[in-house]
């Protein structure tokens, strides 16, 4: 089949761009000798997870414990759910961890007396990992304060838990404007879980392991040191979100959307296309970096990867995609009805959870088909 005849919206993922991004990522870590743990909640692809392995991955991440079950079922054997875990799974984390290596997050003394409790004579061995705030300001604990020596303490000296080790993750890199200004968010992701685990095994605490990893941050650092594991996701795809930061070229951007144009009323300065928030979610990208780019970006030669100007999509609805032009003249007798467009999204990860497939292509022929793992318990 030919990628022009694909039912729209569709999903399309370019074979040759995916693997180089994943070898790329695998050849940095096998660099700086760190294992690279990938975060497949980015693809959640069973086939494209496989490639990793393949590739040299120690294991995957992932958000969900629906992502944990069906990873498992599909043979992954070495499972980081990197989420502070929610209390009501810990009866079946506890059965996971019978079947995988399984690692789960705290950043609370409460969820470590709930797990405490939960194992106590067990005799699965259930990872339990400190998360760590390098500066996001999402979920972990301040590695300057009092709970996070209190936390070591009851991790390393429990009876019923096996400690991990302390992971953190630079979310705040998204908020750069460009390369050079995520190169110290880098390092400061970096030494934040470092400087902790210096100061805890002075106090004779064990750091079996030290794991980060975001995106923009392992694409341009070049310091790992201390660092055991990194775990980045968006690198299999790329977006035109990371293009903007400048972690990578739209020519390493691997996933677009296939899209037909379903309205183009005469004179009219916009034209409607069949892919709405339910095709590439409602995430505007960096508007810090730009104000006009609008809710994704159209390729004009995808070949020769140069994306159209002057036209921008600008609203999204259910399952419409409003395209306008600066001007009227820019669209006139361009993009009639029926016409395919190509659209690079801002964010890979929530536009692939839209879909149940991605059409895997090489140049304009479709090759394969592959699942994508979404849903919830």
């Amino acid at each position: 089949m030919q990628i022009y005849n694909l039912p729209t919206p569709a999903l399309v993922l370019d074979l040759d761009i995916l693997n180089a991004n994943l070898k790329r990522m695998q050849d940095k870590a096998n660099q700086f000798k760190v294992s690279l743990r990938p975060h497949i909640k980015t693809h959640k692809c069973v086939e494209i997870g496989r490639r990793q392995i393949r590739l040299g991955a120690k294991g995957i991440a992932v958000s969900t414990f629906f992502e944990a079950e069906h990873f498992a079922k599909a043979g992954f054997e070495d499972i980081f759910w990197a989420f502070p875990i929610p209390f009501v799974y810990i009866s079946r984390a506890l059965e996971l961890a019978e079947q995988v290596r399984l690692h789960i997050v705290v950043d609370s003394l409460l969820a470590v007396d709930i797990l405490e409790k939960a194992c106590s004579g067990w005799r699965g061995a259930l990872q339990v990992w400190l998360k760590i705030d390098c500066g996001y300001h999402r979920v972990g604990v301040d590695p300057e304060s009092p709970l996070a020596e209190e936390l070591i303490h009851r991790l390393t000296r429990s009876k019923s838990l096996i400690f991990g080790g302390i992971l953190t993750h630079a979310g705040h890199s998204y908020s750069a404007r460009n390369r050079k200004e995520i190169v110290p968010i880098a390092e400061q992701e970096r030494r934040a879980v470092v400087d902790f685990a210096v100061r805890m095994k002075a106090k004779n605490y064990p750091i079996p392991a030290i794991s980060i990893g975001s995106t923009p941050t392992m694409s341009v650092t070049d310091n790992l040191a201390g660092i055991t594991e990194i775990r980045p996701g968006n690198y299999a795809f790329y977006d035109y979100t990371q293009a903007m930061l400048g972690t990578c070229s739209v020519a390493d951007c691997a996933l677009t959307v296939m899209s037909t144009v379903v309205s183009h009323q005469p004179a009219a300065n916009y034209f409607v296309i069949d892919a709405g928030a339910l095709a590439l979610s409602k995430d505007p990208g960096p508007t810090h970096v730009s104000n006009d780019m609008g809710m994704g970006v159209l390729f004009e030669d995808y070949t020769r990867k140069r994306l159209h100007a002057h036209i921008h999509l600008q609203i999204l609805t259910q399952e419409h995609g409003k395209i306008v032009a600066d001007s009227a003249k820019i669209i006139d007798n361009r993009f009639q009805v029926g016409d395919r467009l190509r659209i690079l999204e801002h964010h890979a990860c929530l536009t692939a959870a839209q879909f149940d497939r991605y059409y895997v292509v090489q140049g304009e022929e479709v090759i394969d088909e592959w699942k994508v793992l979404r849903g919830r318990m």
